[in-house]
């Protein structure tokens, strides 16, 4: 081989070594997050997720990457979202923030591996054969809220024995109201209570909404388990104070934040769990395989202080039952 030919191959050579040493590289898997919420409400819950994964064998930059998509409550955003996430063709879709993120990701893949955490029955929405054989290509966390209505009705009850009417603030945009409403006021209706039904889904209108309440001289509210009033759970809680509104919400965050009191799922605990599931999927379980958990975390938050401004008094039995109480 001549001196100059011996040269070039091997300057071909070494130009080529990185190259192929890149390609035998893994290619890192990448998770696509479609949350409707905003990011800075859930970012405890991103957490608690990231927490699940790790536990899994996965921690975000080491050996696996992930693709954020906030909609910042605007749930009509979501459709796009999935099918912007489908076309960068991530490993999973994760869903946050309820119902309506799961619908989108599933409208916009059959195939891709989705996990989702949904408030409602994922039977009845469509999003699996049945909890214990999901049979397609989602399985997640069902923490079925809307069944806890009438618990929030219960506790508002005994706390105000002499109430005659409250009203529940819904977003009219959440697939799961419709179902809501019915089941509800059954259960106001058993407790003697009469029922308003009050709807937003923009800022402005939660402040109508409150008016609406005090010119209708309920007794008390319900804020709906949704994850557009979490994300405004200052607001909420500022408007509650402002018109000495007694007020139950359904994520212990409120309460510790200044609301009356809360009874709900524990959504850290909800989302830890959809972490550990992307983590078996990303191993290469099916989530045909993979059978829908339920959440059952629930937990009765009550605030005392806020009780004293209102000038109301828990019983000692209900206290008794407090996960937390704070004074």
């Amino acid at each position: 081989m001549q001196r100059r030919e011996f040269i070039t191959f091997v300057g071909g050579a070494a130009a080529a070594w990185p190259l192929a040493a890149r390609s035998q590289h893994p290619v890192m898997p990448r998770i696509g997050l479609l949350a409707a919420p905003t990011a800075a409400s859930y970012g405890p819950y991103v957490d608690a997720f990231r927490q699940g994964l790790k536990e899994a064998g996965y921690v975000e930059g080491q050996n696996v990457a992930i693709e954020y998509r906030w909609a910042e409550g605007q749930y009509e955003r979501l459709p796009a979202m999935a099918a912007d996430l489908v076309s960068h063709r991530v490993a999973v879709i994760v869903t946050i923030g309820g119902v309506p993120a799961a619908l989108a990701a599933k409208a916009a893949t059959s195939k891709i591996p989705i996990v989702f955490g949904v408030a409602e029955d994922p039977v009845k929405l469509g999003l699996v054969d049945s909890l214990a054989r999901p049979n397609g290509n989602a399985t997640g966390i069902s923490m079925l809220t809307v069944e806890l209505d009438r618990k929030c009705l219960e506790l508002i009850h005994e706390v105000m024995p002499g109430a005659k009417s409250v009203a529940i603030l819904l977003n009219p945009k959440n697939p799961q109201t419709a179902s809501q409403v019915p089941e509800t006021k059954a259960a106001a209706h058993a407790l003697g209570l009469q029922l308003s039904v009050l709807n937003a889904s923009s800022d402005t209108e939660i402040d109508i909404a409150y008016a609406a309440a005090m010119q209708q001289q309920v007794s008390a509210l319900i804020i709906g388990a949704d994850s557009f009033f979490h994300g405004r759970r200052e607001q909420l809680v500022a408007l509650a104070e402002r018109h000495a509104l007694p007020t139950i919400y359904r994520y212990r965050e409120e309460s510790t934040i200044g609301g009356l009191m809360s009874y709900g799922i524990n959504l850290t605990n909800a989302y830890h769990l959809e972490g550990n599931y992307v983590g078996r999927l990303l191993k290469g379980e099916l989530p045909a395989d993979l059978p829908v958990q339920q959440s059952t975390s629930v937990e009765l938050v009550i605030n005392l202080k806020t009780a004293k401004t209102l000038g109301l008094t828990f019983p000692l039995t209900q206290l008794g039952r407090a996960d937390e109480v704070i004074e």
